[in-house]
């Protein structure tokens, strides 16, 4: 089995609820077992910045998955929760995204799969949940906790717990 950490976001509809479903369908076979799940939190938009801010957070899985089986079912899932990669704007509004963050020590850059993710390292609202779950994960040679710390200044916040 392995060990591989994935973020997930959206900011149409219910986001929360369509964040927990996600969660759910991603570990609904036994191929997948969902070991830690961050709290939920209210961040910025990333990238196309005039829109609905985004709820986001990070989950770590155990799976029999493959690093491309397990990106199939994460887009499978986003298909089942409405998410049209074709018809949307690249980092525009989305009912739901799922990236996956690091799969083992797995390093990747194919046309499909790029690991560890190419944009972790600038991107808060994956770094502090990912933190929150897995602060002593060092991936590219940086502890996650010290990559989350240098984000102090950005809005990001933590929501309760429902």
């Amino acid at each position: 089995m392995s060990r591989a950490f994935l973020a997930l976001g959206g900011n149409v509809g219910d986001s929360r609820a369509v964040l927990d479903r996600a969660v759910a369908l991603i570990c609904a076979e036994p191929d997948v077992h969902l070991l830690a799940r961050s709290s939920d939190y209210r961040t910025a938009p990333w990238g196309v910045t005039d829109q609905a801010p985004f709820i986001n957070l990070c989950i770590a899985v155990e799976t029999s998955l493959s690093p491309h089986a397990l990106l199939s079912r994460a887009h499978a899932v986003e298909r089942t929760l409405g998410r049209d990669r074709t018809q949307e704007q690249r980092w525009g509004p989305r009912t739901c995204d799922i990236d996956i963050v690091a799969y083992d020590d797995v390093s990747l850059d194919d046309e499909d799969l790029m690991l560890p993710h190419p944009r972790l390292f600038e991107r808060a609202f994956v770094l502090v949940p990912l933190a929150e779950i897995a602060p002593d994960l060092i991936l590219a040679g940086t502890r996650i906790s010290d990559a989350a710390a240098r984000f102090a200044h950005e809005k990001i916040e933590k929501l309760p717990p429902r």
